[in-house]
């Protein structure tokens, strides 16, 4: 980031915003951080934890990124932007399609628009494996952002600004996902853990591993990437096992926009994408950009033709073992297998 950071994170109250205000709170060089998110209630809680008499750098901003007037407000005195807002229920944006759109896309060009009104220098955006080939509104919503990320850079003009895009996998224990949910029927002694279907894989990163990936984009992007990390994956049926080994499955079918597998990168992207070393960087521009990052990372190559990094085809899975231990380690200490 840059020097005395002041940065505004969109969504801040979410699962990722409470632990990036928590990294950066420990380890960066911050001088001012607004919160801005649309839930009073959780930006109540959230003050609660970081009163002003100790946090003083904190500012709670209540606003909706569908509202560029009071984007534009929220950023004053601000040089660096996380986007984290988004609305991210598969099946509810297959119900509500244009709420999605009015907050996924139209308020990524709010965010945009706000930052190039502005004195932001820095932007990085949070993205999804589901806008890697989209099957559904919400990936569909996601793809449409990252695209509006990727060409802000091309209207910028003489601003000091760049704009780049960070986009990973399922988030181990975020709200809505599969863990979480089996846990929870654990604790309610069900014995029988519904699951899409047998043959489902998804990628896995760690809130923390997110959290540091972003830092890292906002430290060495270029502008106009969108970095995709080199991550394991998990079988639906192993995630099973691992929570409930006494339980028995249940098949209840793919629900409406479900993959059975994830892309983080499609083989169409793999023509613009390098390998930089524990990242991939989607480029826009694969001759231009692979010039300027060459410099930037020296040992950065072009993947193959036709390169695809698929959950279903990952060369890393993650064992029974390993899931109960990360399980352990990053969302209820107390676990253990029912």
């Amino acid at each position: 980031m840059v020097d005395s950071t002041k940065i505004l994170i969109t969504g801040g109250t979410g699962s990722f915003g409470k632990a990036f205000i928590k990294e950066i709170l420990s380890k960066e060089n911050v001088e001012r951080v607004v919160i801005y998110s649309r839930d009073e209630l959780k930006q109540w809680e959230l003050q609660q934890l970081y009163p002003e008499n100790k946090f003083p750098q904190l500012r709670f901003f209540i606003g909706d990124v569908r509202d560029k007037d009071r984007l534009k407000r929220a950023l004053e005195n601000v040089n660096t932007v996380v986007h984290a807002a988004a609305l991210k229920q598969v099946p509810a944006a297959e119900y509500n399609p244009m709420e999605f759109v009015k907050t996924n896309v139209l308020g990524a060009e709010n965010v945009i628009q706000a930052c190039l009104d502005s004195d932001v220098k820095n932007v990085v955006a949070l993205s999804t494996d589901k806008a890697a080939g989209p099957v559904n509104l919400y990936g569909a919503t996601k793809l449409c952002a990252d695209k509006l990320f990727v060409a802000a850079n091309n209207i910028k003009g003489n601003r000091e600004i760049k704009f780049s895009t960070v986009r990973y996998g399922n988030v181990m224990g975020s709200r809505g996902s599969v863990i979480p949910f089996f846990l929870n029927k654990i604790k309610k002694n069900e014995k029988i853990l519904p699951i899409t279907s047998k043959f489902m894989t998804r990628f896995n990163i760690s809130l923390i591993e997110g959290v540091n990936m972003v830092l890292w984009a906002l430290k060495n992007s270029i502008g106009g990437e969108i970095f995709v990390p080199k991550i394991p994956s998990y079988k639906i049926t192993d995630v099973a096992e691992a929570i409930g080994p006494s339980c028995e499955t249940k098949i209840i079918g793919i629900r409406p926009g479900e993959k059975v597998h994830e892309d983080l990168i499609t083989t169409a992207e793999s023509f613009t994408t390098i390998d930089i070393g524990d990242f991939y960087a989607i480029l826009p521009n694969s001759e231009y950009h692979l010039g300027k990052h060459n410099k930037v990372f020296p040992l950065c190559k072009k993947v193959p033709e036709g390169f695809q990094y698929n959950s279903g085809k990952n060369q890393k899975f993650l064992t029974i073992k390993e899931i109960r231990n990360l399980i352990k380690k990053h969302i209820d200490g107390d676990f253990k297998p029912f």
